[in-house]
């Protein structure tokens, strides 16, 4: 299967779920507040879903695979946004997460968005950063010494 159709599916099951599907599903069955700070969600959901898709892509281009664990790039990503952030996608997640909180008024969201900050952490520290280890060894490391897990 193309690199480009597994990044779609993978986008629309994964990030699909965890930052669209669920804060839907947690927004619309809320009592939130209808006030004017539910406008300011928009540029945290636009930020947040782009700053996923420009990853998504480097993904596919720069490191000529997915983001899914089991179909890992063939190159370490280190450019553009991942020169900010070892994590970009999950901080471009967790913006979006903030944008649905603040569109909806969610103390749900609220909860659904600390609860996958912790999940996503641990996955990191303890899935992803080992794994990445093994796989680009030196370079891996090296990178890990210049670039900020999250911000």
């Amino acid at each position: 299967m193309k690199i480009a159709l597994k990044n779609i599916l993978f986008t629309i099951l994964v990030p699909g779920t965890v930052g669209v599907y669920l804060p839907l599903y947690f927004g619309m069955h809320s009592a939130g507040v209808a006030a004017w700070w539910n406008w300011i969600g928009i540029p945290f959901l636009a930020t947040g879903f782009g700053v996923l898709l420009v990853c998504i892509r480097d993904f596919g281009t720069n490191g000529q695979g997915t983001p899914f664990p089991l179909d890992p790039p063939q190159n370490l990503v280190t450019g553009r946004l991942y020169r900010i952030t070892r994590n970009p996608m999950y901080v471009g997640l967790m913006i979006a997460l903030t944008g649905w909180t603040l569109w909806f008024s969610s103390i749900k969201l609220v909860g659904y968005g600390l609860t996958t900050g912790l999940i996503v952490h641990l996955f990191v520290v303890l899935v992803e950063e080992p794994f990445l280890k093994r796989q680009f060894g030196n370079a891996y490391e090296a990178y890990c010494k210049q670039v900020p897990r999250w911000l």
